[in-house]
């Protein structure tokens, strides 16, 4: 079996450009893998791209469980990132580590990740110290900025300065910076000792991340910093189109094929 990558060897990367995308199953992170990217990150954006939520508050630990394992199996050495969900890690250090505990033991998560600067640093400690790594996340926090303040553009320098310093004190191995100008993340990537992860934040970051169906035009609606590499919602629904078209047209499944049974299950 081979050894996946650790936390130490990503942060190992800062000053050097790395590609992360985010996959919640078995097929699309291996298809990550066999790109070239070792850097999965399995998101509670999951909520709204494969579950259906129009936000990430509703899901679960479980959920999470669940689909980091998804992306861990369809995996030999990616460093496979899962987010701590909402309501799992906030209200102490001890359901932080908990939370944590099971999304490694369970979900095979080789590091967690939540959102959060200096109002975070006490969970990223705790969890640091029950050797756990842990990658930080600043900027637009999609967790809280659902429950009603919006997704707005961060322009606080001091403050995300403060989140920065923050985060990588206290052991992070590496942050994400969401939505953050595109000057300040060049500044935050320069003084900070730990790699960042941009999304939204312009050039300058160590590594960038974005939505894996964004990228591969799955949703007909992408953020504005996210680029199209191809357009495989048109396509599927083409194909879907098309076999539908064959089952009316009574095309499908050509009269040639003949599938027998022998007891033990089909074969041709």
């Amino acid at each position: 079996m081979s050894r996946r990558i650790g936390a130490a060897e990503i942060a190992a990367r800062k000053g050097a450009a790395f590609p992360v995308v985010t996959a919640y199953d078995a097929p699309f992170a291996r298809c990550a893998e066999e790109a070239g990217i070792d850097v999965i990150l399995v998101g509670d954006s999951l909520g709204m791209v494969v579950l259906g939520y129009d936000s990430t508050a509703p899901v679960e630990l479980n959920d999470m469980i669940r689909h980091c394992g998804a992306a861990v199996r369809g995996t030999q050495r990616a460093h496979v990132i899962a987010d701590l969900p909402f309501g799992t890690y906030e209200a102490s250090d001890e359901l932080a580590v908990a939370s944590a505990t099971e999304l490694v033991k369970r979900g095979r998560a080789s590091s967690v990740k939540l959102e959060g600067g200096v109002n975070a640093a006490a969970r990223i400690r705790a969890i640091v110290r029950s050797g756990i790594p842990v990658c930080a996340h600043i900027g637009v926090l999609p967790q809280t900025a659902s429950l009603g303040s919006g997704f707005r553009l961060k322009r606080e320098r001091e403050r995300l300065v403060r989140d920065a310093d923050a985060v990588a004190e206290a052991g992070a191995f590496a942050v994400v910076l969401e939505m953050v100008e595109d000057t300040l993340a060049a500044e935050i990537t320069q003084r900070s000792p730990i790699p960042t992860i941009g999304i939204g934040a312009g050039p300058s970051c160590d590594g960038q991340v974005l939505v894996l169906h964004d990228l591969l035009g799955l949703y007909p609606d992408a953020p504005p910093f996210a680029k199209r590499y191809a357009n495989l919602g048109e396509a599927a629904t083409g194909a879907l189109r098309a076999y539908a078209d064959d089952v009316r047209a009574h095309a499908f499944p050509p009269a040639r094929v003949k599938i027998a049974h022998d007891g033990n299950g089909y074969r041709p």
